[in-house]
């Protein structure tokens, strides 16, 4: 077995280009499969390894309709197709989309530090699928802004983020509910994207109701000094 595929195993940040357009994204990959995604699109996918290069099939597929939120490459579905190595800590890949054939895709994955992962909740009959999710959260009390992202539910722990944040945390369900806490951190700056939510580590309670499809929840936000109260949809996009 590579060097490679004993790294390639674990929550990362990617910073995509299609030519000269940027996105950025996170992405969970264990067991041959990709889950993760950004704001606006889910990223669903798999690899393999050929000795130490690593071949990277994915697809992503829009959440979030809003005009701000458009693709690199053109199409609300694309594919991507790209191979790639380690370099030091990272993994660099490059490769392309049959939806924009003449462009060239690179990305660069960074490892995330999951050492603030809590404990995994108890789940129960009737609890929250495991799976990848869309979150639409919006701050109540009369103040603008929120957040929209991707959450993978794996086993009572939570994975999640969009193009500067990440979220780590636990949760228990059973018979149609469900509670659990998060940290929100930066993976990259986001001080002048979001006034409410950058620059901070936020931690976050929570608790709603959760069926097949999905689950809704109301909480809590420690942004510094500040408590910030939200509620918040979640979608099911792809089981696991």
């Amino acid at each position: 077995m590579g060097n490679a595929s004993r790294r390639f195993d674990g929550f990362f940040k990617s910073e995509f280009r299609v030519n000269e357009a940027v996105g950025r994204s996170v992405s969970y990959v264990r067991d041959g499969k990709l889950l993760g995604g950004n704001s606006g699109f889910a990223h669903i996918g798999t690899y393999r390894f050929d000795g130490d290069a690593i071949a990277v099939e994915v697809t992503s597929r829009r959440h979030n309709f809003g005009a701000d939120h458009q693709s690199l490459l053109g199409s609300d579905i694309s594919t991507i197709a790209v191979t790639g190595r380690a370099v030091g800590k990272a993994f660099c890949f490059e490769g392309g989309s049959p939806q924009m054939p003449n462009a060239i895709f690179r990305s660069v994955m960074t490892p995330l530090d999951e050492s603030e992962l809590a404990a995994p909740g108890t789940i129960g009959e009737g609890g929250i699928s495991n799976g990848l999710y869309s979150i639409h959260l919006k701050i109540l009390d009369g103040m603008p802004g929120g957040l929209t992202g991707v959450m993978l539910m794996n086993n009572g722990r939570i994975l999640g983020g969009d193009a500067f944040f990440y979220y780590l945390g636990s949760y228990s369900s059973s018979n149609g509910r469900w509670k659990g806490q998060m940290v929100n951190q930066e993976h990259t700056p986001a001080r002048g994207e979001d006034p409410v939510f950058g620059g901070h580590e936020i931690g976050i309670g929570f608790s709603g109701t959760c069926d097949a499809a999905g689950g809704n929840l109301e909480g809590t936000a420690l942004a510094g000094k500040r408590s910030i109260r939200f509620e918040a949809e979640l979608k099911l996009i792809c089981a696991a």
